[in-house]
């Protein structure tokens, strides 16, 4: 779908540097701007997080222009809000764009209710500890176009959401408590689904429907069960995957990088030097060398 925010910024000065839809239809979108003036008015809601700078960014209130932004700062934009923002220096934000439709599906999901609407508070240049760890930790460190990071992305996605839910809409529900982790049966079913799709984009809603779970709930519970979240297990097995190719020295690096998940050598390159210390070419080589 097309969101009304995402469009209104790419019609003034603001410079996109990466996107990303994921497979429930939320938006991210990563943008800079400066010297720019923008009414936003939608019918969807926008989470605004901003990353770098934003002291000089104004918003028009009715006692007149109000500042506060800067590095860790969030505004909430909720459907049919209207407001305008002057950027008077530089700017650098991520937007994450969804519906009411998406938040209804959040309540359902985790706390089993179907509320007739959730309305979300309006926030300006507020601060929430929970919400910068997210995404600092999940959203800034890995490229979104890389299909071997839309675990985490999506898992980003939902607990950015759930929080939204939680303390800036009308119902503000307590998280229903983990009660325990995932059946015997059920994990080892989860597990060997991701050994062979690992080669795939492997995504939350694709693991929780597997295990028939909600994300969230599913997310909790292999944590539990596992000791490391969804993503990161997902990781080291494509990490172990690739290490074992490598040294088989059979297959070319580029095909090693498909057969576990990434789209781009390079960004596989770079987790494999991550975790490993040094480059699949490397390793291949000093391993070619030893025998």
């Amino acid at each position: 779908m097309g969101y009304h925010a995402f469009e209104n910024l790419r019609q003034h000065k603001a410079v996109l540097h990466d996107n990303v839809q994921l497979n429930s239809g939320v938006q991210l979108a990563s943008w800079s701007n400066k010297h720019d003036t923008i009414t936003q008015m939608s019918d969807h809601h926008t989470l605004s997080l901003y990353v770098a700078d934003g002291y000089e960014t104004y918003h028009k209130t009715r006692q007149g222009w109000k500042n506060g932004g800067g590095p860790d700062r969030f505004c909430l934009m909720p459907e049919q809000s209207e407001s305008t923002w002057d950027v008077r220096a530089d700017l650098s934000f991520v937007h994450l764009y969804c519906t009411s439709a998406h938040l209804r599906a959040i309540g359902e999901e985790i706390w089993d209710r179907n509320p007739a609407s959730i309305q979300l508070d309006e926030r300006t240049f507020a601060e929430d500890v929970h919400i910068t760890q997210l995404y600092r930790q999940f959203l800034l460190n890995n490229a979104w176009g890389e299909q071997a990071n839309h675990l985490v992305l999506t898992t980003a996605s939902t607990l950015l959401l759930t929080h939204i839910v939680q303390h800036y809409s009308t119902v503000q529900w307590k998280l229903p408590p983990v009660k325990g982790g995932l059946a015997p049966v059920v994990l080892r079913q989860t597990m060997e689904w991701i050994e062979h799709h690992l080669d795939t984009s492997i995504t939350l809603d694709k693991l929780a429907a597997q295990a028939g779970l909600s994300e969230f709930h599913f997310a909790r519970m292999f944590r539990q069960s596992v000791g490391v979240a969804p993503h990161q297990y997902v990781m080291q097995r494509r990490m172990i995957k690739a290490e074992q190719l490598v040294k088989a020295g059979q297959l070319p690096l580029t095909d090693i990088a498909l057969q576990c998940g990434f789209s781009s050598s390079s960004h596989f390159s770079n987790r494999f030097r991550a975790v490993y210390g040094c480059t699949p070419s490397a390793m291949r080589a000093l391993g070619a060398r030893q025998a």
